[in-house]
């Protein structure tokens, strides 16, 4: 016997998000970031560095280095932008080159995960209850507003703006995810192209630095259609393990199995985790915690457990790595399924308080964004500007009159947006979602123009290697032994300068030597005299320090 079902939806809440609305709100999340500025620290430009490298043929394809040295990179990801550089220059700069695939891959993303949704929405289990007299909500119409649901669920989550935006290996994975799970939800109505992406899938990322999720997924992938109700599911169940099989096969061949454990059993790790999911998953996390109580006497069927296998799966590998926020990161389009669920079972009071929350606090983060931008510009009001003088020395804040015309509309829009919120239509089934999708993509907007030349100032290696390489010219190479990764690939990429990362100090053949050291400057090796020392400016405490042999001018 079926467990009851929760969802009461009648057929005028099933209302469709208008299709003009639905696209803005991409547009708005996607774009911003993606034109004009540099590749950010760490990850971000470690990752173009490598892609620039194979472009230009500086490397090999499939043992990239960085100044010699071996570096952890992915396949398919690196090969991916190397190519769209190679496509795409000399017309786009190879920053905005490289990072074309992956915003086309973010768009894809929320496009799996509206499908993913959609199909979910449509199997049996999880239609809604049939009313005594009728007027209970059409299938389709259902699984669309639920759809349009989830894409707004995910939009809204914090944890995706920055990771989402960077030219990574975890963006490609996050594609992939979110392809497996509209592979699994697509079984039962488009077998031929299911086959096609779940093979894909789990190849992609198997071979774009997370092979042992690849396995996981596919094993659970296996189980739940194994036992599904759906015969063409069934049947799907062969094509899934054939695919985890595949994704093994290719991870041997590439050499991809690393060992990541990172877990320390302490109450600090903890309690650090806690709070990385309270930021990271808001605010699909609470809703997707609603969706399994309030549905929990239907946790096995398909709309359920396919969406929160891949969330418990992430969720494991983010504690197994020590609270690694790029695997996290593989939770949130299951997040954004799970949360959608959520909507038909949300009581009016809890509505009322998701919107409340986010109209306030998106209205205070975008003022405050307007004030110090304000406060950049003109130095009033005069805190805030100081404030910005000092996190950020030497810093002139450059006007541009098409951003500002972007941020006022957005705003406008968004003003709009709350009018229409209070106003009408309080029936649609996603009306908890526009608020908190719509305040995070109106505060990205405003970040990626008013504040993009601050941010991109404070999180761009660009002015540190434009001064080192005051210092560094005319040399031949410059050595920095030791080096970590994301500021050898800024020397590359900015300076551009041909670094040799190899060996040790006493080993250097280059006739200039850097050196980093964190709080105070490291002696002087033998052999070598101190020419200069900077600091990022946003980061008073990492230190390098610049060299010539004694027997150079």
């Amino acid at each position: 016997m079926n467990a009851p079902n929760p969802a009461l939806v009648t057929q005028r809440a099933a209302e469709r998000l208008p299709r003009l609305a639905l696209l803005l709100f991409c547009a708005a999340w996607v774009v911003p970031g993606v034109f004009g500025r540099d590749p950010w620290r760490n990850a971000d430009v470690t990752a173009f560095g490598v892609m620039s490298a194979i472009a230009e043929g500086r490397t090999a394809w499939f043992a990239p280095m960085l100044g010699g040295v071996p570096v952890d990179a992915p396949v398919l990801p690196h090969a991916l932008g190397a190519f769209f550089i190679m496509l795409l220059s000399p017309l786009l700069d190879p920053a905005l080159a490289a990072r074309m695939p992956f915003a086309i891959l973010l768009a894809l993303t929320l496009a799996c995960t509206w499908y993913t949704t959609f199909h979910l929405a449509r199997t049996d289990a999880a239609l809604p209850v049939a009313f005594a007299f009728g007027g209970e909500a059409a299938p389709i119409d259902y699984a669309r507003a639920i759809a349009d649901a989830a894409v707004l669920a995910l939009i809204a989550t914090l944890g995706v703006l920055q990771l989402g935006h960077e030219t990574t290996p975890e963006l490609v994975q996050l594609f992939a995810t979110s392809l497996f799970l509209w592979s699994l939800a697509a079984a039962p109505y488009r077998l031929a192209r299911a086959r096609l992406a779940v093979v894909g899938s789990l190849l992609i990322l198997a071979s774009s630095g997370a092979p042992t999720l690849a396995l996981v997924f596919g094993a659970i992938g296996t189980l739940i259609c194994a036992r599904s109700t759906y015969a063409q599911a069934r049947a799907f169940a062969w094509w899934v393990a054939g695919a985890t099989l595949s994704a093994g096969l290719l991870s041997a061949v590439l050499g991809a199995w690393e060992w990541r454990f990172a877990l320390a059993p302490t109450a600090a790790q903890a309690v650090q985790i806690a709070r990385q999911w309270i930021w990271f998953m808001w605010p699909t996390g609470p809703l997707a915690l609603w969706t399994v109580w309030r549905w929990r006497r239907q946790l096995l069927n398909r709309h359920v457990s396919v969406p929160l296998a891949t969330v418990i799966s992430a969720m494991v590998a983010n504690v197994w790595m020590g609270g690694n926020d790029r695997a996290l990161l593989l939770a949130l389009p299951g997040l954004a399924v799970l949360a959608a669920f959520a909507l038909p079972t949300l009581r009016r009071s809890a509505s009322a308080l998701i919107d409340w929350f986010s109209m306030f606090f998106f209205t205070l983060s975008a003022l405050t964004i307007w004030v110090i931008y304000v406060a950049m510009h003109t130095g009033v009001p005069a805190r805030p500007a100081a404030n910005v003088a000092k996190l950020a020395p030497g810093f002139e804040a450059p006007f541009s009159a098409f951003a500002l015309v972007v941020a006022v509309a957005g705003t406008l829009l968004w003003l709009a947006l709350l009018r229409w919120r209070t106003g009408r239509y309080r029936h649609a089934l996603w009306k908890s979602l526009v608020l908190p999708a719509g305040g995070v993509a109106l505060c990205w907007l405003l970040l990626m123009t008013l504040w993009l030349p601050l941010l991109d100032y404070a999180r761009s290696a660009r002015p540190m290697v434009d001064r080192l390489a005051r210092h560094t010219a005319g040399a031949s190479c410059v050595a920095t032994p030791g080096m970590n990764p994301a500021l050898v690939a800024s020397l590359e990429v900015f300076g551009p300068l041909r670094v040799d990362a190899r060996g040790t100090v006493a080993a250097a053949r280059c006739p200039v030597l850097l050196l980093v050291t964190r709080g105070t400057r490291a002696r002087t090796p033998p052999g070598w005299r101190l020419v200069a020392s900077e600091r990022r400016s946003t980061d008073r405490s990492e230190l390098v320090s610049v060299y010539r042999r004694t027997d150079a001018r």
